[in-house]
């Protein structure tokens, strides 16, 4: 086991042991790490979790979620939820998204998973250049999921929830494919949504979706008079 000064998570073998700059760490400290997953996709919620890991439980194989495969996800997931010393979801729904942006609804979802822990935290690690405001010391972590672990698990909780929903999804609308690309703007499901025109799930505020929605609205055929 570490040393009583060895730093955050030095109980994983980190290629660049991290060291925060916006607090002072301590031994003993309980720190949340948090990432987002669903920025990107013109459907459904962005997704977030924070984790609190336990030193004396470290989980071998943590990595940024979008670097392993769908099984090891779901394997790590499992041990995450069972070693955690505290783990929680947050979400913002795609209407608001729409109302507040991307970015601001991600930092929502951000915050509401960090509320949502049932243990007690000191500081928080943020995936990005820019953390939200919580109610303790935080600071942000460029590529923070393949360098904090605890983020890192933040990534495959969190990613591991919103593709269940898009499969969800798929089950309800299975034109759409979201089983196979969850929800982002490939090939595939752009030219699904202008076959069949978008589900009240997608986001309007997204280029694509919008544009439909002009489509659809500008296909509406005039009554005879009003020319």
């Amino acid at each position: 086991m570490p040393g009583p000064f060895a730093g955050p998570f030095a109980e994983y073998p980190l290629a660049e042991p991290f060291h925060p700059s916006a607090f002072a760490w301590r031994e003993g400290m309980q720190l949340a790490g948090v990432d987002e997953v669903g920025r990107g996709p013109l459907v459904g919620a962005v997704v977030t979790a924070a984790v609190v890991l336990d030193p004396a439980r470290p989980i071998d194989g943590l990595a940024d979620s979008k670097k392993l495969t769908p099984a090891r996800r779901e394997r790590l997931a499992v041990a995450i939820r069972e070693r955690a010393l505290g783990w929680a979801l947050g979400r913002a729904e795609h209407h608001e998204i729409d109302d507040l942006n991307i970015y601001h609804a991600t930092h929502l979802a951000m915050v509401r998973a960090v509320e949502s822990l049932t243990v007690q935290v000191d500081a928080v690690l943020v995936d990005g250049n820019r953390s939200p405001v919580f109610a303790c010391p935080a600071e942000a972590v460029v590529k923070g999921d393949g360098r904090v672990p605890a983020i890192a698990a933040a990534s495959i909780l969190a990613k591991v929830a919103r593709d269940a929903e898009m499969v969800a999804l798929h089950r309800r609308h299975p034109v759409y494919g979201f089983d196979r690309h969850k929800g982002y703007p490939t090939a595939a499901h752009l030219a699904a949504l202008r076959e069949h025109g978008p589900l009240a799930e997608h986001r309007r505020s997204f280029a694509p979706v919008a544009a439909c929605y002009q489509s659809l609205s500008s296909s509406v055929t005039r009554e005879p008079g009003f020319d």
